[in-house]
């Protein structure tokens, strides 16, 4: 039965009750503490019954609860304020007012996936969770940012475990007319609308539109009626969900499409961040728009895209990082290739290694380091790993010239801090931590917060995990729990003794397993009756990963055999009111990685600007973070074949549990305070939440990525994009003649043995062939001498010329020697351009030949 007309009926708020409307139509009120306890007022039952959206509560609570709220005066004033609030915090002036002059006027932030609220279920787990931060902390810091995605119909799953502990997952329809979005529509009403060509027909996409504080967030669906297809009907149907077919066209909508809805509602961003490679055909569309815009070739235009572009790479194993066969992309996209002019080998060439190797697939982040002129890893550690991956992309250039660079992640304070601790924070720190998190100062009172007023908030903080872990279970369980069953429950977890939370991802590499290794000794630790320890368990697996199904199955049978209930419980259906739960009330935060396959782990980081202690491998932003007083680590980063790293690893968590951890927490003085404990909690406050903020993530990327695109774009642009025909007039001739460049001889001087702070000079003889000392840099490489006989410099200098000797033109340059021991040099050339965002972009290298 369908409908011969559609409209939307709104609820009717009484007027002194109106300004409630705007507030529910913005994000900005999730990370607002005042006004999220204004809509738990309205009626506390809804308010989790909407699954914490305001929106669906406001149409859902009787009008005569809205007309009693609206009579109380003390409620009326409370809105009021907080709208005041919202309102100020819109137009305030922000910290980009203050470096709006070196920025880009417009920012569009691509992703496949977007963690804002629980209530909007547009996200998976970190990337999108991550995303969601970005966007808040962009909002916050005023920058002119705007989100891109999918608006997925289902979102993502619900999981669900049976009796024995096998993943289920259940999808629930969103209905969009109860969620704080609105479509974009042109001024007579009718929807803006954008489309792609499929092998299956014309996909249609609306476009909707969700409000982070300032930041607009841009969502495509096809759940549309142009789209009679189903296939096309359902391709924003799940987040990660379908064939591969069906993530082919969820890439091409969310980077194409996306790029097409920017133009329908005349949206020119200056520079592009695709965060992870899902969004990175963004790239061919936006030259697309190049090359009519400005008449030129896809090569000319592909050089403004990539100068404007930049590109984070979040997966640190090569299996977890997009490809595709070629032999299905192609009906995809083949006629959209060859419409710009390019050949289908020299597309595929762009997203491959070696396009020659039959068995290659095409690799969506190889894509996007390629269009991109700053490219990262997650974290330092995986800003090395990454440039060791990728090394093949720059195969002329030693692995540390890789430019990929490690920006870490981080996660937004306002979020994610327990409102109790908030307090307390202010009290003893001011609430400077609050406008400048990024900012060590600001946190530099954690140290002085008073032992007493810290282990009250957190002691609250775990009695409300405790009961909500309990509710959690019970609410998941109600229909099908015995009387006896439910008393059990109500016995779980205890509000006092030591609680250890672990919550991530069910994949294999990630080892929630390592716990289990040997159930017997874990049993003696978790039970002791003076020191008893309680573990929190939640994540949920792909549903297409079998292995990971089978670890939380695994998990949950050996609590069981080992009669473990009360002390370990897993949380379903894992999501941020769950996480928010437990990295505000845990004592200890575990993570126990395959190093060095954790990018990043921004659940730690939460947990610690909560003062919750970080028990981790030394893997991703641990290894950057821990210094031996803010946690613990476990191991100490070496690094062996899986069944000697599990065992070791293994056996040094028990050691912790045992011997360290378990004994400070119990140790208290006289007043039932464990002092020691407490100042390891200050020092984790204090070291970890500002440089782990995503406010300062989002600075670094402001200042060593948006900024640095904008300027290089602006030259590219100059007298109608000339710069970009001018580097790709060049980058043909560097391809065509390079092969004549040649260091002809090198004549190094200096004593032999050398002494530190002594000068090590070079003097190269070098045949340029066709190109200028201007378009070339000759650089002295000198640092120490690896078992591979390799040069990893310390010292890169760019040597001058200086004459010319014939044909060659003659360089010199000088060293320092600033450390002992076997060390050696090299002379290297390379292509210069004024363009180039680091020496590896000309993609060529030619090294002196060892006389």
């Amino acid at each position: 039965m369908r409908p011969i007309s559609t409209f939307v009926i709104a609820p009717s708020i009484p007027e002194p009750l109106i300004c409630l409307v705007e507030l529910s139509r913005n994000f900005w009120w999730c990370w607002d503490v005042e006004a999220t306890r204004l809509w738990a007022h309205i009626s506390p039952m809804l308010w989790e019954q909407t699954h914490h959206n305001p929106v669906a509560l406001l149409q859902a609570v009787p009008h005569e609860r809205l007309l009693e709220l609206a009579s109380e005066i003390d409620f009326v004033h409370r809105c009021r304020e907080v709208s005041d609030r919202f309102r100020a915090y819109m137009t305030h002036p922000s910290w980009f007012a203050e470096h709006a002059e070196t920025m880009p006027s417009s920012i569009a932030y691509f992703c496949a996936e977007f963690g804002i609220h629980e209530s909007f279920q547009m996200y998976s787990g970190g990337l999108g969770v991550l995303a969601g931060d970005h966007l808040k902390s962009a909002s916050d810091l005023g920058l002119p940012l705007l989100g891109v995605g999918l608006l997925y119909q289902e979102g993502y799953f619900r999981q669900y475990l049976t009796e024995s502990g096998w993943q289920n997952e259940h999808y629930a329809e969103m209905d969009f007319h109860a969620l704080p979005i609105q479509r974009m529509n042109h001024p007579d009403g009718s929807a803006i609308t954008i489309s792609i060509d499929l092998p299956a027909g014309t996909c249609h996409a609306n476009i909707w539109r969700a409000m982070v504080g300032r930041v607009p967030l841009y969502l495509l669906d096809t759940n549309v009626p142009e789209n009679s297809d189903p296939l096309l009907r359902d391709i924003s149907d799940r987040l990660y969900g379908g064939s591969r077919d069906t993530r082919i066209m969820q890439e091409i909508l969310l980077g194409v499409g996306g790029m097409r809805a920017l133009q329908a509602m005349g949206i020119q961003p200056d520079v592009c961040h695709i965060n992870e490679g899902h969004a990175a055909f963004f790239l061919l569309e936006r030259t697309h728009q190049f090359m009519h815009r400005f008449s030129q070739n896809f090569f000319e235009a592909w050089n403004l895209t990539r100068s404007s572009t930049a590109f984070t790479t979040h997966t640190p194993v090569p299996a977890g990082n997009e490809a595709f066969p070629t032999a299905i992309l192609e009906p995809y996209l083949r006629k959209y290739i060859e419409n710009m002019g390019l050949s289908w080998d020299e597309f595929i060439g762009l997203g491959m290694i070696d396009s020659l190797r039959p068995s290659e697939e095409f690799s969506m982040t190889v894509l996007g380091l390629r269009g991109s002129t700053f490219r990262n890893g997650v974290s330092k550690l995986h800003g090395q790993v990454a440039r060791q991956m990728w090394h093949s992309v720059w195969s002329a250039f030693p692995v540390d010239d890789v430019p990929i660079a490690g920006l870490v992640n981080g996660v937004h304070t306002p979020t994610w801090i327990a409102p109790e601790l908030g307090v307390a924070y202010d009290s003893a720190m001011g609430t400077q931590w609050r406008v400048s998190p990024w900012e060590a100062a600001s946190w530099e009172g954690a140290l002085n917060i008073p032992d007493e007023t810290l282990w009250r908030a957190h002691e609250m903080r775990r009695h409300r995990l405790v009961r909500g872990a309990r509710r959690h279970v019970m609410s998941k369980h109600h229909a099908s729990l015995s009387e006896r069953q439910a008393e059990i429950i109500e016995e779980t977890l205890r509000p006092d003794a030591l609680t250890i939370g672990f919550a991530r991802r069910f994949a294999t590499y990630k080892r929630a397993n390592l716990l289990m290794a040997d159930m017997k000794r874990l049993a003696e630790i978790a039970t002791r009756s003076d020191r008893p320890l309680q573990f929190i368990l939640a994540g949920k697996a792909h549903p297409k990963d079998v292995q990971g199904k089978e670890l939380i199955q695994d998990v949950h049978q050996q609590i069981r055999a080992h009669g473990l209930e009360r002390s370990f419980v897993f949380l379903e259906d894992y999501d941020m009111d769950v996480a928010r739960l437990l990295v505000r009330g845990c004592d200890v935060w575990l993570n126990t990685p395959r190093k060095p396959h954790e990018a990043s782990g921004t659940s730690g980081m939460k947990a610690a600007a909560n003062g919750v202690l970080h028990c981790s491998i030394l893997d991703g932003w641990w290894a950057e973070a821990y210094d031996g007083t803010n946690g613990w680590s476990i191991g100490r980063g070496e690094v062996f074949n899986d069944v000697e790293q599990d065992a070791a690893d293994a056996a040094a968590l028990y050691d912790l549990l045992e011997y360290e951890i378990a004994p400070m927490f119990y140790h208290r003085d006289e007043t039932g305070i464990p002092r020691q404990w407490i100042d390891r909690m200050k020092r984790s406050i204090a070291s970890n939440a500002w440089r782990f903020s995503s406010h300062r993530m989002v600075i670094d990327y402001a200042t060593q990525a948006y900024s640095t695109a904008t300027a290089r774009h602006a030259m590219m642009l100059r007298d109608h994009g000339a710069g970009a025909k001018e580097l790709h007039a060049f980058e043909d001739h560097v391809r065509h003649h390079w092969s004549d460049v040649s260091v002809v001889n090198v004549e190094v001087k200096g004593r032999h043995p050398g002494h530190v702070g002594e000068h090590l000079t070079a003097r190269a003889h070098v045949h340029l062939g066709q190109f200028s000392a201007d378009n070339v840099r000759v650089e002295l490489l000198h640092g120490p001498i690896d078992a591979k006989n390799e040069v990893r410099p310390h010292s890169i200098v760019t040597m001058l010329a200086v004459g010319h000797d014939g044909a060659d033109t003659i360089f010199e340059g000088s060293s320092v020697c600033v450390a002992s021991g076997y060390q050696g040099c090299t002379v290297r050339v390379v292509p210069y351009h004024p363009f180039y965002a680091s020496r590896a972009d000309g993609g060529y290298a030619t090294f002196a030949i060892q006389q």
